[in-house]
């Protein structure tokens, strides 16, 4: 359990992110982070993507999904479990009907299970370390935990960058940060 500065620490910085968030929606911003990690950080042949279906005001990853797709990766997409367990994920393709989910996500009505090896990993704000500060449920560490040897690649909108993300030792470092603007990889911290 995170001590209470931290915790603290980390809800300042959630309502100021999602506070600043609606005013980084850009028309095109999806289809830019799509193009920048095709270019940029491509997954490998056969990697199982494991992504998300946007909500509210996160950037819109679904023109990379579709990419991916076409490009013969199995998309995976999660359900929200229980509090306190990892993410379960169900194959996805374009067309496919969607459930609405807990907390306002959307995942696949029907769908084979699976597990990825290749996340996109949404977040409210990151830093130069590969730091993410996720929603608060935890369920992303116990997922990224789980799957110790996955690649694991935030997507963002770039004005999502912050100085520093308070980190607690359950944080686990993203591989490289995706956004409109690019693909960044983390520096030592």
């Amino acid at each position: 359990m995170d001590d209470p500065a931290l915790t603290a620490a980390k809800k300042a910085m959630r309502d100021d992110m999602l506070a600043r968030r609606p005013a980084l929606v850009t028309p095109g911003a999806g289809e830019a982070l799509a193009q920048a990690l095709l270019r940029d950080a491509p997954p490998p042949h056969g990697a199982r993507i494991g992504g998300f279906w946007p909500m509210g005001e996160e950037i819109d990853i679904r023109p990379l999904l579709h990419a991916l797709y076409r490009r013969g990766h199995a998309i995976l997409l999660p359900l929200t479990t229980p509090r306190g367990q990892p993410l379960e994920f169900r194959h996805w393709h374009p067309g496919a009907a969607m459930q609405p989910g807990r907390f306002g996500t959307s995942f696949p009505a029907r769908g084979e299970a699976g597990e990825p090896d290749w996340f996109l990993v949404p977040l409210l704000a990151f830093d130069a370390r590969g730091f993410r500060l996720g929603y608060g449920g935890g369920y992303y560490d116990r997922t990224l935990a789980r799957a110790a040897g996955a690649t694991r690649i935030g997507v963002a909108y770039a004005g999502q960058a912050v100085p520093a993300v308070p980190i607690g030792a359950h944080d686990i470092p993203l591989h490289a940060v995706a956004t409109e603007r690019g693909v960044s990889v983390p520096v030592e911290g």
